[in-house]
């Protein structure tokens, strides 16, 4: 259905239709995802994310590309707040021309003098136009447009202006004559005593438009009782942007870093799909030359987590309940936050029970028998030929996400993370994978880099760097020497059966290779005590 029929369907409808402001590209997007079926293209809101005045101080072209952009944005069809008209019957004409190339449903003129005054702005002077002359523009309007279903609506603001009832009925009258589609009433009272008057003595004549944002607490009822057609939330979109918009720098002055914005956030993932990224990348599918390299992480998480005791009796560890959703369930979401969706699951123990859905599963039947290098080994052949960079971690081990963005960042063969705030021996962490690192973590390591020298469990404390978070991850290429590796490591019934990643990771380190140690400061958590399952519940 074509968008000026939609808008002419809703102005018409039996039913009390709402429109929502839209400014931008973006927050029309929001709105049709939100369930709102028309879009009202704020005078008000699209001058105030340009930085100016609701005074037509951005002009009629500038509104026109704001508006270009979201009609391209979206399906639902886009009412403009068209202020006065920007000019007298030959710029309206002018202007319906362009709307209707731009594929906009309709436009909202008020009676008012160019440039126009807010009508909220307390002690504005606000000067109508005269009735003749603005039913001139109505008429020139209708006139000038070529789609029968292009909407016109004439705002009335007699009582904006203090004119009162019978000359906001005399107005409605001529505009209604004229041609209009349907009158928006508008008032500033912080009661509805105005529009209602206005409605009862109106009644049917044509359908009647309004924007509640003084007397918002009306209950909506009343709107659909009087028979209104269109309620207009005129302007919140962008008052809530401007809200979050204000707390985040706030906070962000405050506190100088990010750690407690970025999970209040939407991801920029998220952006990605308002943008229409997907479609994007498909499109390059198409036409580009094939980029073979991408990212997959492996989930280790065979074992059952015994010291849980009877948690974890009918279901590994893996799967417990944090906050409504398995511990493993939190994990991948953190992984798909950062864009990676190949991810492999090695399963284990009670292996029936891991049964979320888009992964790829790897068994290992002998998990009681077998140590974490023999799942590692049953996943590698599994994945080693995708040709893909490989996060490695456990299916216990929660992480806020800029870790594994930190990860993704690199760009060396084997890279681990260590935390440095961690490097006395406690009953949080099971494995105490203890790290001596080539250089202690202090400012400069950030502008220096950092190799991983052992890692050992049991080791003084005035030897530690840190302690080793289960995070290690390899290139496409490192992979072939991993697995090399690995594979000579397996050869020993000792390492079949107690070998840990942190032995493959020394051994990498013996034979030559370098291992890049990325610091952190807290930010993760091994979940395999009841307190630690606690604390994961507010993590």
């Amino acid at each position: 259905m074509k968008k000026t029929t939609q808008l002419k369907n809703l102005l018409l409808s039996k039913s009390l239709e709402f429109l929502v402001e839209s400014h931008n590209g973006m927050s029309v997007k929001i709105a049709e995802e939100g369930g709102f079926r028309g879009i009202w293209a704020s005078g008000l809101t699209i001058s105030g994310q340009l930085g100016v005045r609701d005074s037509n101080e951005a002009s009629w072209t500038q509104v026109l590309e704001v508006i270009e952009f979201m009609s391209d944005s979206t399906s639902i069809p886009i009412l403009l707040d068209g202020d006065t008209g920007y000019g007298n019957f030959n710029n309206v004409q002018r202007l319906i021309k362009k709307l209707e190339q731009r594929n906009i449903a309709g436009v909202c003129i008020e009676d008012k003098l160019f440039p126009k005054t807010n009508s909220f702005i307390q002690g504005g002077k606000q000067y109508l136009a005269d009735i003749e002359e603005f039913s001139g523009k109505i008429k020139a309007a209708k006139d000038v447009q070529t789609d029968d279903d292009f909407v016109v609506i004439a705002r009335v603001e007699a009582f904006i202006a203090g004119w009162g009832l019978s000359e906001a009925i005399k107005r409605a009258e001529a505009y209604y004559q004229a041609g209009a589609d349907g009158i928006l009433i508008h008032s500033a009272l912080r009661v509805p005593d105005e529009i209602l008057a206005f409605k009862r003595e109106w009644g049917d004549h044509c359908p009647v438009v309004i924007i509640p944002t003084k007397y918002y607490s009306t209950p909506t009822e009343i709107f659909r009782d009087n028979g209104f057609s269109i309620v207009i939330w005129a302007n919140h979109l962008f008052r809530g942007a401007v809200t979050a918009m204000q707390q985040v720098t706030k906070t962000l002055m405050k506190e100088q870093n990010l750690l407690n914005i970025e999970d209040s956030i939407v991801s920029v993932s998220e952006i990605f799909r308002l943008q229409g990224v997907t479609e994007l990348l498909e499109a390059e599918k198409r036409y580009l030359p094939k980029n073979p390299k991408g990212i997959r992480s492996l989930i280790l998480a065979a074992s059952r987590g015994i010291q849980l005791g009877e948690l974890t009796a009918d279901q590994p560890k893996c799967m417990l309940d944090m906050q409504g959703q398995p511990l493993l369930s939190r994990i991948i979401d953190i992984h798909r936050t950062v864009g990676i969706k190949d991810i492999t699951v090695v399963r284990g123990y009670r292996k029936e029970v891991i049964n979320l859905p888009n992964l790829s599963y790897v068994d290992n039947d002998n998990c009681d028998s077998s140590s974490e290098l023999v799942s590692l080994s049953l996943a590698l052949k599994d994945i080693f030929d995708d040709n893909h960079d490989l996060i490695v971690g456990y299916g216990d081990v929660l992480f806020k996400k800029y870790i594994l963005q930190m990860l993704l960042d690199s760009e060396e063969d084997f890279v681990v993370v260590v935390d440095s705030k961690h490097k006395i021996s406690s009953d949080n962490f099971i494995r105490k994978n203890y790290a001596v690192c080539s250089q202690p973590y202090s400012k400069k390591t950030f502008y220096t880099k950092v190799d991983l020298q052992m890692i050992n469990r049991d080791l003084p404390e005035n030897q530690r760097s840190g302690i080793w978070t289960g995070l290690l991850k390899v290139s496409n290429k490192g992979k072939l020497i991993l697995l090399d590796t690995l594979n000579t490591l397996l050869l020993q019934p000792e390492i079949q059966q107690r070998g840990r990643i942190p032995i493959l990771i020394n051994e990498l380190i013996r034979r030559g290779d370098r291992v890049e140690v990325l610091y952190i400061s807290g930010d993760w958590l091994n979940v395999y005590q009841i307190n630690n399952m606690l604390k994961a519940k507010t993590f």
